[in-house]
């Protein structure tokens, strides 16, 4: 199993809908993968078209367990005296992109547009994601032989 770590670019996201009945929507955007979860900042007043350039890291592993390669991005909308709003979520299926970048220990892919969609697969806009993958290379001590260390007796 190789381990790495998985940065994303939020770069900004177009036509997101406005569920708000007084104002703009402040977008922000929850990303998820295999239990972590990174939460980007709320682009304040600026409706839906939202930019963030921001990165996030998250650590992976290939092959791990659960099989489930994939990074949601659930857009909301904050909001001060109410729960937050959904506005709509994007998946980007990673697990090719993975063993690429674990076989070559680097892997890109620059920003490009993925659908946002409700539940139902009704499109409430993109959002604009790029990712890198960078593997960790295990390193090994002196005093490791084969599965055991040498004792001092």
């Amino acid at each position: 199993m190789a381990i790495g770590l998985m940065e994303v670019l939020l770069v900004n996201a177009k036509g997101l809908a406005d569920t708000d009945f007084l104002g703009d929507v402040d977008p922000y955007v929850v990303m998820q993968y295999k239990g972590q979860e990174r939460k980007s900042s709320v682009a304040q007043g600026q409706g839906g078209n939202p930019s963030w350039n921001e990165k996030f890291t998250f650590r992976v592993e290939y092959p791990g367990c659960g099989g489930q390669y994939k990074l949601v991005l659930k857009i909301m909308d904050k909001d001060t005296f109410t729960h937050d709003d959904f506005l709509g979520e994007a998946t980007i299926y990673v697990e090719d992109f993975l063993l690429l970048g674990m076989d070559n220990g680097t892997a890109e892919l620059h920003p490009r547009k993925y659908s946002v969609t409700q539940a139902d697969g009704t499109y409430r806009g993109e959002i604009q994601v790029g990712l890198t993958l960078t593997r960790k290379f295990e390193q090994t001590t002196e005093s490791s032989y084969g599965g055991w260390k040498e004792s001092d007796v």
